[in-house]
Formats: C-alpha cells, sequence, structure tokens
C-alpha cells in the first residue's frame, strides 16, 4: 500500500492565530517512536476527529500538546503560549477531558465539582447543575463509588463548567450508551458555538456527525488533515484493472490477484484520469475511508 498527505501543513509562522499548532513534534521512548515529524493546527471554531488505530500516537500527540509530556524536538502553541508555561488566563479558557478519569476518589461528586470550580471565574455552578441532573449523576454519591461511565461524565462536567474556548478530549464518550453519547455531542456543541474542538475517538460513526475537519494518524505520523466536507466530497474508492501511477491524488492502493482497490481525491487525480475499465467509483463514510487507509 502506498499513501501520500493530501494537505500541507502551513509553517508555524503563518498560522500564530490558530488556537493549537504542533510543527515536527517527534516524541521518542527508546527505540519506539510515538510521534514522527507530526504537524497540525486547529482553526478557531473548528471541531477536529482525531482518529487512528491503537498506538498511532493520537494521546502522545494530546500530551505533547498540552505540557504533560515533553518531545525531543518541535515546536508547540497552546492557546498562543508555550504549553509548558501557560498563564492563568490561558488554563482559563482550556478544557481537557484525559482517556483515564483523574478524579479525587475520597471526595463526593458536588464537593469535587465546587472544588475544581473555586479555580475558574466563569464556573457557572446552576449549568453544572443541571447537566448533573440532566445525565442523572448524583451529586452526593463518593467519585470511589461512581461508575466508569459516571466517571467519565464527571469528567466532562469538570472540563466544561468554566466554558471553556477550546476543549481537548481524549476518548472521552468510551463508556457511554449510544444515547448518552448523543446526548453529550448535543451539549457539547449546543453551549459555546464558537469553541475549538479536539476530540480523539475510535466511535467513527459518532465523530462523522459533528467534525468540521478530520485528522487520521498512523505509526505517529499524521497522514491526512483536511475539512471533512472536503473529504467526503472528493475522496473516492475506486477498482481499477491496473495500478493506478504514484503520486499526488493517490492516497492508498491495494493490489489483488485481479484488480486493484485504490482511494484517491479527486481534486488531484480526476475521475477522467482513471484508466479504462476502472467501476465501483463509491463516496465513503468514515468508517469505510478509516478502513482503506489504516489497513
Amino acid at each position: 500500500m502506498t499513501m501520500t498527505q493530501p494537505q500541507l501543513i502551513p509553517p508555524l509562522a503563518a498560522m500564530s492565530d490558530d488556537p493549537v499548532l504542533l510543527e515536527d513534534v517527534t516524541l521518542a521512548y527508546g527505540d519506539i517512536i510515538a510521534l514522527n515529524n507530526a504537524s497540525l493546527r486547529l482553526p478557531t471554531g473548528s471541531v477536529v476527529g482525531l482518529a487512528g488505530s491503537n498506538g498511532a500516537g493520537k494521546s502522545s500527540l494530546i500530551r505533547c500538546l498540552l505540557g504533560l509530556t515533553l518531545p525531543q524536538s518541535g515546536r508547540i502553541r497552546l492557546l498562543g503560549e508555550d504549553p509548558r508555561e501557560l498563564s492563568d488566563a490561558a488554563r482559563a479558557r482550556l478544557g481537557y477531558v484525559p482517556q483515564t478519569p483523574e478524579l479525587i476518589e475520597w471526595m463526593k461528586v458536588d464537593q469535587h465539582l465546587d472544588y475544581i470550580g473555586a479555580f475558574y471565574p466563569d464556573w457557572d455552578a446552576a449549568r453544572v447543575a443541571d447537566w448533573c441532573a440532566k445525565w442523572d449523576l448524583p451529586p452526593r454519591q463518593k467519585v470511589a463509588g461512581l461508575s466508569l461511565g459516571q466517571k467519565q461524565k464527571l469528567s466532562l462536567l469538570l472540563a466544561l463548567g468554566h466554558a471553556p474556548q477550546l476543549l481537548v478530549l481524549d476518548e472521552p464518550v468510551a463508556s457511554f450508551d449510544p444515547l448518552m453519547r448523543r446526548e453529550f455531542m448535543r451539549t457539547l456543541f449546543d453551549e459555546t458555538p464558537d469553541r475549538t474542538v479536539l476530540i480523539s475517538s475510535h466511535l467513527l460513526s459518532d465523530l462523522e456527525r459533528v467534525i468540521s475537519h478530520l485528522v487520521l494518524m498512523k505509526n505517529g505520523r499524521v497522514l491526512l488533515v483536511d475539512e471533512w466536507d472536503a473529504l467526503n466530497e472528493n475522496l473516492r474508492r475506486v477498482v481499477s484493472p491496473i495500478r493506478l501511477p504514484s503520486g499526488p491524488g493517490v492516497l492508498a492502493q491495494h493490489t489483488g490477484s485481479e484488480d486493484t482497490t485504490a482511494v484517491i481525491d479527486t481534486r488531484q487525480f480526476p475521475l477522467s484520469d482513471l484508466p479504462s475499465g476502472a467501476r465501483q467509483v463509491m463516496a465513503m463514510n468514515l468508517d469505510e475511508l478509516f478502513v482503506e487507509l489504516m489497513s
């Protein structure tokens, strides 16, 4: 299989107003490369889905972005600042939900919310209480006695209570049932329309409903980044009697015993350039695109 990236990342200096900027970030643990020259930007107000197989580097990218892990090389800006030295003003604009909830187990739910809320001048206690009731989160229950799904709900409330302008979510709803996932998505995007969101998830059908941009990662690299509407409109899966010429617009192809299945970007590889006999020119949903590019 071969793959090319359909959209180049502009240099860091050209995108200084964006809330999230990573340029050529490399992170390694001994011989294991977690991030390999990864570059990414999040435009203001975008909802960016971060997808990839286990071990692709999604959580490593998020941790480097937030200053929780220091890469060996590359440049990062978070809300215009170095993530290792965020000001209080920047922290007040940021919300983060880790893959595994990091909570104070001995506190009760309402105590935990009050404790975190005291750090934020814009904390909306009334709205948080409404969410608690709507999400069936018992306020007097000790955190240690909550189910995993309830702990995820509490983590989300702790990240949302101060109406952050940038929200970073690492597998935030993995333990939710489909109804709760849909309710959360409505809450997430109805409350603050201009919020910028980076959400990593394996639940691709959920991502597809809400994202404005898609990032696909594999083996520590950012393989594909673009607006989802543009990808949905221009990427096509085709079956060809011969291999397509490698180059711009051919994102992936696999040759079987009788023909070749390829994913093309019609902005760079027009359908008129397909060889005679090509068939099954199909659009793909996010699940299908993921399978074609990651297999």
